[in-house]
C-alpha cells in the first residue's frame, strides 16, 4: 500500500504538515490574515449581530477571535442505505477535524444521494440523473446562504461528483472535492488453489438473473444466482470497475480537483482516511493563494480529462456530465468535441465492465496518476494546468512517481499506447435519420464495431424483461432492441439501462443483440450499446417512429444511425404520431421534466 506520506508530497509545507498530523492549531497562529474572504460578510459588521449570535452557538465559535477564521463548509454526500455513500459521514468528521486543526472552521453538512444501484430497473430511476443537480443547487445553496469561504465536497456514487463540482463552479471559491473511493472487489466460492473461483461486482449481481434464466431456472442455477448477489458487495464503496463513479473520480483528478490518488484509492485502505487528514493543510493553501475552480477547470483540463476517459474506457455518463460541468465554469462543451478526443485517443485499459480488472488493480499499479503520468509522456494528456495542489498536473505525478517509482513491468491492467485494445476511443457520436441530434454509443469492438438488425420496439423496461423472460429474443437472430421514452423529459430522468443489458449480456445474447435507447446507459453496461438519441421519444424523435421489424444499421466507424426507411414514410408517420402526456403530474420529478435540456447538452437545468 501507498504510504499517506504520497499526499504531503504534492502541496506545499504547511500542508504537507497537516497531512502528516505534525501541528495544532496554534502553530498556524501567524499564517496569513484575509482568509475570511466571505464569511466576514457577516462575522465582522456589527449590523450583523444576529448572525454572530448564532454562530456562537456553534461547535466551531468558541472565542470572538474564531470569528476571524475562514469557515469551510463540508459536504458529504452521504446515505447510509448504500456501500457508495454510507461511510461518507465518516470521512466528513475526519475532514472537519483537520480543517479545525488547520485554524479554519468546519461546518459539515449533508446533500441527498440517490443510488443507481438500487434504483436500477425500477421507476425510483428517474430520481438518479434529476439528484445530480439537487446535489449541485444543495451546495451552492448553503455555500451561498452561509457565506462560506470554501468547500470540501465528499462525493460517493456517480451522480454525486459531477453534481459537486458543478456547484463549485458555480461559486468560483476555492474548493476541493475528495472522492468516497471504490468497492474492493466481492468473491465467491473457492478453487483447489485457494483462489475463489470468480471475482465480482455489483454488473455481476445484475447479470446474475439473466444467467439464472439461461441456465433452465435450475436449484443450482439458483444457489450460483444467490451466492454472486450475497457476495458481490463486500463492503464501503462505490461499484469497483470503469463505471460511472470510477468514471468520474478519475475524470475530476484529471481537472485537477482532487488530491493525486484520490479517484483510485479504495475506499477501505488507509490511504483514503490519510485523505481526510490531508485537508486541513490543502484547503488553507487553497485559501491563502486563493486558488479558485475556474482557474483549475480550463479548457485544457476538460481535454485532459476526455481522453483520460476515454483511454479508462469510461462511461457514457461522462459526456453528459462533463458537458454540465463545463458549463458551470462558462466552458461551451460539445458531443463533437469527445468525438474528436476519441478519434485521436485509443482504448488502453483493460477495465470491467467489458474487461478484466477492477480500480482496485489500477491502484496496485500506481493509481491514476501513475496512469495520468504515462498519457502525459505519451503526448495523450498535458501536464501544464493548475491543480488544487497548487502545482501543475505534471508536477504533481512526476512527484508520485519519483516517490514511488513504477509498477507498470508485467502489469497488464493498462496497455501500451503501441499495442491498444482499440486504435480509437470507445465512445462513439452516432448520427443519422433516427438520431439527428447525436447519440453516444459505447463500443470497445469486441462485439463488432458494427451492426445491422430488425427492430423489436418497447416503450418501457419492463415490457423488454418480460421479452427476454419469454424466450422472444432468441440467439442467432440479429435485432436492434429499442427502448424509448425513457429520454431526460419522457423517462423522466434518462433512467439507465443497465437491467436490460444485463439480461443481454447474461443470458449470453452480447453477439446479437444490440440496445437503443433515448434513455442513458450505466457505466456497467457493455456490448452493442447505443444510449442519448436525440431528439427524445416523447418530443417526436426519429425513435418514437421506429416499428418492429423496421431495419437499424450502426455503424462505429463512420458514426451513423440509420434505419432503412424513406423519409417520405419517417414523415407520415411523424404525422400520425401523438405525443403521450408526461409520467409524472407534480412534484421534483415534473420541475425536471419541464426545465431539462436534451442529451446532447448535458440534461442541464440551465
Amino acid at each position: 500500500m501507498l504510504s499517506r506520506r504520497i499526499i504531503s508530497s504534492c502541496v506545499p509545507s504547511a500542508a504537507g504538515a497537516a497531512a502528516r498530523g505534525l501541528h495544532s492549531t496554534a502553530s498556524w497562529s501567524t499564517a496569513k490574515e484575509g482568509l475570511n474572504r466571505y464569511s466576514r460578510t457577516i462575522t465582522q459588521p456589527k449590523a450583523q449581530g444576529a448572525s454572530q449570535a448564532m454562530l456562537y452557538a456553534t461547535e466551531g465559535v468558541n472565542e470572538d477571535a474564531d470569528l476571524n477564521k475562514a469557515m469551510v463548509g463540508v459536504a458529504s454526500v452521504w446515505y447510509e442505505g448504500n456501500p457508495c455513500n454510507g461511510h461518507i459521514l465518516g470521512l466528513g468528521q475526519k475532514v472537519k477535524k483537520s480543517l479545525n486543526e488547520a485554524g479554519l472552521i468546519g461546518y459539515q453538512f449533508g446533500t441527498p444521494a440517490v443510488s443507481d444501484g438500487i434504483s436500477m430497473g425500477t421507476a425510483g430511476m428517474s430520481y438518479s440523473l434529476q439528484s445530480r443537480d439537487l446535489i449541485a443547487d444543495s451546495v451552492e445553496s448553503v455555500a451561498g446562504g452561509h457565506w462560506l469561504d470554501g468547500m470540501v465536497v465528499i462525493p460517493g456514487c456517480d451522480k454525486n461528483m459531477p453534481g459537486t463540482l458543478i456547484a463549485l463552479g458555480r461559486l468560483n471559491r476555492p474548493g476541493i472535492m475528495l472522492y468516497g473511493g471504490t468497492i474492493q472487489p466481492g468473491a465467491c466460492g473457492g478453487g483447489a488453489d485457494g483462489r475463489p473461483k470468480e471475482v465480482l461486482d455489483i454488473v455481476s449481481a445484475f447479470q446474475s438473473y439473466g444467467r439464472y434464466l439461461s441456465e433452465g431456472q435450475t436449484e443450482e442455477a439458483e444457489k450460483t444466482r444467490y451466492e454472486t448477489v450475497r457476495n458481490a458487495c463486500p463492503g464501503p464503496g462505490a461499484c469497483g470497475g470503469m463505471y460511472t463513479a470510477n468514471t468520474m473520480a478519475s475524470a475530476t483528478e484529471a481537472l485537477g480537483m482532487t488530491l493525486p490518488g484520490s479517484s483510485s484509492f479504495p475506499a477501505a485502505y488507509p490511504e483514503k482516511q490519510a485523505e481526510c487528514e490531508a485537508m486541513g493543510g490543502v484547503m488553507r493553501n487553497l485559501l491563502e493563494q486563493n486558488i479558485l475552480p475556474r482557474q483549475i477547470m480550463t479548457r485544457q483540463a476538460f481535454e485532459n480529462a476526455m481522453a483520460l476517459t476515454i483511454a479508462l474506457g469510461g462511461s457514457t455518463n461522462a459526456v453528459l456530465h462533463l458537458i454540465a460541468v463545463a458549463h458551470s465554469v462558462g466552458i461551451t462543451l460539445t458531443i463533437e468535441d469527445f468525438q474528436s478526443v476519441s478519434d485521436r485517443v485509443p482504448l488502453l485499459a483493460d477495465l470491467k465492465p467489458s474487461g478484466k480488472y477492477v480500480m482496485e488493480d489500477v491502484n496496485s499499479i500506481g493509481g491514476i496518476p501513475s496512469v495520468i503520468n504515462y498519457l502525459i509522456k505519451a503526448g495523450i494528456m498535458t501536464g501544464d494546468e493548475l491543480t488544487v495542489t497548487g502545482k501543475t498536473l505534471g508536477e504533481n505525478c512526476d512527484r508520485w512517481v519519483e516517490k514511488y517509482g513504477s509498477k507498470w513491468e508485467g502489469q497488464k491492467v493498462m496497455r501500451p499506447v503501441e499495442d491498444p485494445i482499440k486504435k480509437t476511443g470507445h465512445l462513439r457520436v452516432l448520427r443519422g435519420n433516427l438520431s439527428p441530434g447525436g447519440a453516444i454509443a459505447k463500443i470497445t469492438g469486441k462485439e463488432g464495431l458494427q451492426f445491422t438488425g430488425k427492430c423489436r420496439a418497447f416503450d418501457d423496461e419492463e415490457s423488454f424483461v418480460k421479452a427476454v423472460e419469454s424466450g422472444s429474443i432468441k440467439k442467432g437472430e440479429k435485432t436492434v432492441v429499442v427502448l424509448r421514452y425513457l429520454g431526460p423529459k419522457g423517462g423522466p430522468g434518462m433512467p439507465e439501462m443497465l437491467k436490460p443489458t444485463s439480461l443481454i449480456m447474461g443470458a449470453g445474447l452480447g453477439y446479437d443483440v444490440a440496445c437503443l435507447t433515448d434513455g442513458r446507459f450505466s457505466g456497467g453496461s457493455h456490448g452493442f450499446v447505443i444510449g442519448h438519441v436525440v431528439p427524445e421519444a416523447q418530443v417526436g424523435g426519429p425513435i418514437a417512429l421506429v416499428k418492429d421489424g423496421d431495419v437499424i444499421s450502426i455503424d462505429a466507424i463512420a458514426n451513423t444511425l440509420i434505419v432503412d426507411i424513406s423519409d417520405e414514410e419517417m414523415a407520415r408517420r411523424k404525422e400520425a404520431w401523438v405525443a403521450p402526456p408526461l409520467k409524472v403530474k407534480q412534484g421534483a420529478l415534473l420541475k425536471y421534466a419541464r426545465n431539462v435540456s436534451d442529451a446532447s447538452h448535458g440534461c442541464g437545468e440551465w
